[in-house]
């Protein structure tokens, strides 16, 4: 057997439950089984004396109703008789040898009132649940040499009924289901505050203030929280100076190089061996500031991602045609989802640019590119093609991590293998993936994955 634990452990896992419902679910099930343990505890301290009480009653009713028709003059009799059915609800009729009899049910309530009431009235007293199929709570009696039957309505000898007990549970069950609710929602509201804030950090966002106050360990851990954030757009702040610093500090050196090399009396050779080695250490120098520099805020109400990388194709066909390559694209309009036209525009320039460098056809001193953008159920695929040699299957996981690059760039293409870093670093923010696709003797398909925002709701953000 499975425990219960591990059982609803399995449960909430498979229903993907937030803090609050498997908190309150179990709250809920605790309380469940309480109630029920109480109850069945409260019914068995309960039956002992209600039994007793019942067998004294039914006692006390025989010794009056025999001690009444004993002493009664047979004329008044038969106007007893309807005075006890009518303000007692006693009826006594005569007990026959063919009286088809039903005992009473087997159940430990029932048994403890008969034998209470045969330690009172006798071992010989009858007691029946029905008589001729007449409901009731049959007991005998006898008047000299005539018997007779006494019965009881049922509900009057009977335990509460069960209709009432179920009324009073479900009212304490439903008043401890909302005390549960407030108190988990007490204790949920400030991580949910807490979870609201660092999604905002994780997007790079300013983080809204923790409150610092309300229980001990919640005002430390939000005391804590709100100190690290301000470090953080501290060191944020900090970074983005030493980043204009190293910009300024190495690309003007770079800048006067290139000048005094065009002033020098060297051969063009020599000069446009120089200024490629130029060109690479600006190029490996742009790769660590776009790695460096933070993500762009996530919107709100999303982008159209047809529109933005339109105009990114736009621009970055003429670029490759400069080159000597080809750059096509097939993007479907209408498309749109949450993220950056900047960090957008930054993912898929960074992937072109590496079909550019890396992606050339074997044989040939140029690359055919093609940019993909189409809608794939609840996704928006971006793809990013060439037709170079690709790379192994083993080596992807190692060119998702910075500063490693493939074996074919190490045959003197510039770069500081960052590319494909900044395009996961991008992505992971949004909630997008990249993955590299190889295709055999086809090249190699960078395709981004993000998550697609309906047109519908994207027009009503707008409009309201």
């Amino acid at each position: 057997m499975t425990p219960p634990t591990r059982q609803f452990k399995r449960l909430t896992s498979r229903l993907k439950l937030g803090l609050f419902s498997r908190s309150f679910l179990l709250l809920a099930a605790l309380m469940l089984v309480s109630l029920g343990a109480w109850l069945q505890v409260f019914f068995s301290m309960e039956e002992g004396p209600r039994a007793t009480q019942m067998a004294q009653r039914v006692t006390t009713a025989v010794s009056i109703t025999r001690s009444a028709l004993v002493y009664a003059p047979t004329s008044v009799r038969p106007a007893l008789l309807l005075d006890l059915a009518t303000k007692e609800s006693l009826r006594v009729q005569p007990r026959e040898p063919t009286d088809v009899l039903e005992p009473l049910p087997d159940s430990n309530y029932w048994s403890h009132v008969a034998a209470e009431i045969h330690d009172r009235l006798g071992i010989k007293t009858k007691i029946m649940w029905s008589v001729n199929q007449a409901a009731g709570i049959w007991v005998s009696f006898d008047i000299n040499k005539d018997q007779y039957w006494l019965v009881f309505d049922r509900e009057q000898l009977g335990l509460t009924a069960g209709v009432e007990w179920l009324g009073w549970g479900a009212t304490a069950l439903l008043l401890a289901l909302i005390g549960a609710a407030a108190s988990v929602s007490f204790v949920n509201r400030p991580l949910a505050q807490l979870a609201k804030v660092a999604q905002q950090v994780a997007r790079g966002e300013t983080p809204s203030l923790l409150p610092e106050k309300g229980p001990l360990e919640i005002r430390d851990m939000n005391i804590a929280f709100n100190r690290m954030a301000r470090d953080l757009r501290q060191t944020e702040a900090d970074r983005e100076i030493m980043l204009a610093g190293i910009s300024h500090d190495l690309r003007t050196p770079l800048a006067r190089m290139r000048l005094e090399i065009e002033l020098s009396g060297v051969s063009d050779e020599a000069r446009q061996a120089i200024d490629e080695d130029l060109a690479q250490i600006d190029h490996s120098i742009g790769q660590l500031m776009e790695y460096a520099r933070p993500a762009g805020i996530v919107p709100e109400q999303g982008i159209d991602v047809s529109t933005v990388l339109h105009d990114l194709y736009e621009r970055e066909r003429s670029h490759t045609e400069s080159t000597g390559s080809f750059l096509t694209a097939n993007i479907e309009p209408g498309l749109y989802a949450k993220i950056s036209a900047h960090d957008l525009k930054r993912v898929v320039s960074n992937l072109i640019e590496n079909a550019r460098r890396y992606g050339r056809t074997p044989g040939e001193d140029r690359a055919y590119i093609r940019l993909a953008v189409q809608e794939e159920g609840n996704i928006l695929a971006i793809e990013v093609s060439d037709q170079g040699v690709g790379i192994p299957e083993a080596d992807v996981a190692r060119l998702l991590r910075p500063f490693s690059r493939g074996e074919s760039a190490r045959t003197g293409v510039s770069g500081a293998g960052l590319g494909l870093a900044i395009v996961e670093r991008l992505l992971g923010q949004v909630g997008g993936q990249l993955k590299l696709i190889t295709r055999p003797s086809a090249g190699l398909v960078a395709r981004i994955e993000l998550p697609k925002i309906r047109l519908r709701n994207f027009q009503l953000d707008n409009n309201s």
